[in-house]
């Protein structure tokens, strides 16, 4: 292209945006680019819009960044090779022993002809080799890809089709569910096997011995992709939230320091898993952001385990999620635990009821933080503050986000009014793969539209009214799900709640709530009734559950929240 040429397009463009009175940062202009790579155009820009976004980030581009040696080898530049980085069982490993572990597993992917911008799938348990892999493939350049380890061969096939991964780090004791499909991979190239080793497979330990100690890290920016991770695929199939080299700093000094004020001398322990985004943060880039120390259990979490653990590993910080906030206080109804290491308790994946809390607070002495985020935002962008909780309340904006609630036309609502939940922070994920429809949907500009439902009071907290698919009108009135599984919670009787529309003879929808009982307590139609009457002495009576089903436990998914669709789907009583 002549200098002239160029010039023309400036000059088009110019035009361009004072006709269309176009305001576009530099966070779109970024965007777009990663549109570009994503889809390869750019939504509905037109080409010489996305010229100059390229030359606006130039500068960006040459300054170098790169996760891995920030989360990593900056710990063995600052003197604390020797820090306890990961607890694992009886497995101990030093931030030197993760970095020597990360740099060999990244020669080693080198020497297979692992090319920058490729993928690498990881289905690995919590373990020592996740964190090398992780960080590993990301130092070199490439892209890691941590799946959930719960899936099944289908699941497997279609991820490993989608990510167009040319390397698979698969667990021995996950190997069996992935192996039928293997063969029929159109990308895959190599597969690398940790634990008992698998024929026709690499094996890990070979590979590492095998490999140089010594690695630079790739020449990355802050803007250059590092890592997916898969949505939770609650509406359907998982799609990957493409995710940059600076979005974990973003994540881990607005919420990690600035809500947590995470330190080195702090241990976190984990229940969420990390091929999960909530769990990914808690359980690795918040203690390696920090230099502190991570608890990790690669086995089933149950109650029991993890109270367990949490005595014996002695944590500071404590994340897991409301269901097993529930079961774990219904454990110690019968045996006594200490976790009086434990600071600060974290909730996600779903609204924390006020009862648990108030349970939780009156058992141990100490608050949980409910909190919201999701895989595209990365991590918790709303969440309650330690010494200022409003128990039910999601609490107000992580520091670094701003958050919007805007009606069906797009236009903020008043104080109190249920709305669309938007969400801005540096952190967005700038597109889902190979999505382009669903990204021009759901990533607006700065805006991220997260498809929950909050009202907001006139304090500035804010208050879960549901997901957007899951609201109903009852009676021409709004009825928010989470509203009424807080009120049957609150009952002595009730363990879990999840309320979904059911649809009645004359095609009406009504309130029907599923539940689970605590232990030894008997599911009978007495019981049912008197739980209609709970509720209707707590909220609107016109949204009490009509019908009630007792169940012995709710569908979720990995990430722990409450899969409402199959319970719609249920067959009618």
């Amino acid at each position: 292209m002549t200098i002239y040429k160029f010039l023309a397009i400036l000059n088009r463009s110019i035009r361009y945006r004072k006709n269309q009175s176009a305001s576009i940062s530099r966070r779109s202009i970024r965007d777009a680019i990663f549109g570009t790579i994503c889809y390869g155009y750019v939504w509905d820009w037109p080409p010489e819009v996305a010229i100059l976004a390229a030359v606006a980030t130039l500068p960006q581009l040459m300054t170098f960044f790169n996760l891995a040696d920030y989360f990593v080898d900056r710990h063995i530049r600052e003197g604390r090779a020797s820090k306890i980085a990961i607890r694992c069982g009886e497995s101990i490993r030093t931030y030197g022993e993760v970095a020597s572990d990360v740099n060999r597993i990244g020669n080693a992917l080198l020497n297979l002809g692992l090319q920058q911008g490729r993928r690498v799938l990881l289905l690995l348990q919590d373990c020592p080799e996740f964190a090398a892999a992780y960080f590993g493939a990301i130092k070199v350049g490439a892209v890691a890809v941590p799946t959930n380890t719960a899936a099944r061969a289908p699941d497997y096939d279609y991820f490993l089709r989608e990510s167009q991964a040319r390397i698979l780090i698969a667990h021995s004791t996950i190997f069996n569910q992935v192996a039928p499909i293997l063969n029929s991979q159109p990308y895959l190239q190599h597969v690398i096997v940790v634990g008992e080793p698998q024929h026709s497979c690499l094996h890990w330990d070979k590979l590492l011995a095998e490999s140089s100690l010594e690695l630079s890290a790739a020449r990355t920016s802050e803007e250059d992709i590092a890592f997916w991770l898969w949505t939770s695929g609650s509406t359907g199939r998982p799609k990957a939230a493409v995710h940059l080299h600076r979005d974990w700093l973003c994540c881990c000094r607005s919420y990690a320091s600035g809500v947590l004020g995470i330190g080195p001398d702090d241990i976190t322990f984990s229940t969420s898993k990390l091929f999960h985004a909530y769990g990914l943060g808690n359980g690795l880039m918040f203690p390696f952001h920090a230099g502190a120390t991570t608890v990790l259990f690669p086995g089933k979490v149950q109650a029991a385990v993890v109270l367990e653990i949490a005595q014996r590993f002695r944590p500071t910080l404590f994340f897991s999620i409301p269901t097993l906030y529930a079961l774990m206080l219904q454990e110690v109804e019968h045996e006594l635990y200490c976790l009086d290491s434990i600071r600060l308790a974290v909730s996600a994946a779903e609204p924390l009821p006020a009862e648990i809390f108030r349970r939780w607070y009156r058992k141990f002495g100490m608050e949980i933080l409910d909190g919201i985020g999701s895989t595209e935002a990365l991590h918790i962008y709303l969440s309650a503050r330690p010494g200022r909780v409003t128990p039910g309340s999601t609490g107000t904006a992580v520091p670094g986000y701003a958050l919007c609630i805007v009606d069906s036309g797009g236009g903020e609502v008043p104080v109190g009014t249920i709305g669309d939940l938007l969400v801005a922070g540096d952190s967005i994920a700038p597109c889902y793969w190979n999505r382009q429809e669903l990204t021009s949907e759901r990533m607006r500009g700065k805006w991220f539209f997260t498809g929950d439902k909050y009202r907001v009071d006139a304090d500035g907290h804010y208050w879960y009214a549901g997901r957007s698919d899951d609201m109903f009108r009852v009676s021409g009135q709004w009825v928010s799900p989470a509203e009424v599984e807080s009120a049957l919670i609150e009952h002595n009787c009730v363990l879990e709640a999840a309320v979904v529309p059911y649809r009645e003879d004359a095609e009406l929808h009504t309130p029907k709530a599923f539940i689970v009982l605590r232990r030894n307590v008997a599911a009978t139609s007495e019981l049912g009734r008197e739980l209609q009457d709970f509720v209707k002495n707590r909220i609107a009576p016109y949204k009490y559950p009509r019908r009630i089903e007792f169940v012995d436990q709710l569908p979720k998914n990995a990430a722990g929240k409450v899969l409402r669709y199959r319970l719609r789907e249920r067959p009618s009583d």
